[in-house]
């Protein structure tokens, strides 16, 4: 049963588009409810789902997130179409954000989305190239003895 689906499903993200913010995310949370997953391993999946979510609506035209549920892990997938990331290392740290002020307004901008997705798993990649887009992977791991991100 290893790699095996159990469910795979994909949402569109439309950039700017904050009345419909955080859809995507709260299906991701209702699906994994239904599935019967650990309420911390929901918790955690929805922290990362939301955040990564709102980065595209915030800075992205649009982008696609893609879960899929195995017997070992959530898997989530979410490429976007937007100005990329010209530095990484420095979008990672606490605190940093591009967010406009009219962002912040509305509350988002405290740098942490992505520091946020980082501890909310165990697995995270994150590939961006400026003018095209970002790309990131998150697993979370269904068995919580296996060791999440340094």
């Amino acid at each position: 049963m290893s790699g095996e689906n159990v469910l795979s499903q994909s949402f569109e993200i439309i950039g700017g588009n904050f009345g419909r913010a955080g859809k995507a995310s709260t299906t991701v949370k209702d699906i994994l409810k239904e599935l019967g997953i650990d309420p911390s391993i929901i918790r955690r999946t929805a922290i990362a789902t939301y955040e990564a979510e709102m980065n595209v609506v915030m800075y992205a035209e649009k982008g696609e997130m893609t879960l899929r549920v195995t017997p070992e892990m959530v898997h989530l997938h979410l490429q976007d179409q937007g100005p990329g990331i010209p530095d990484i290392k420095l979008a990672m740290k606490e605190g940093y954000s591009t967010a406009t002020p009219e962002m912040r307004e509305m509350g988002f901008g405290a740098g942490m989305g992505l520091p946020n997705i980082k501890k909310n798993s165990d697995l995270f990649e994150i590939s961006s190239e400026v003018g095209k887009g970002t790309r990131l992977e998150i697993v979370i791991y269904l068995n919580p003895k296996v060791k999440a991100n340094p």
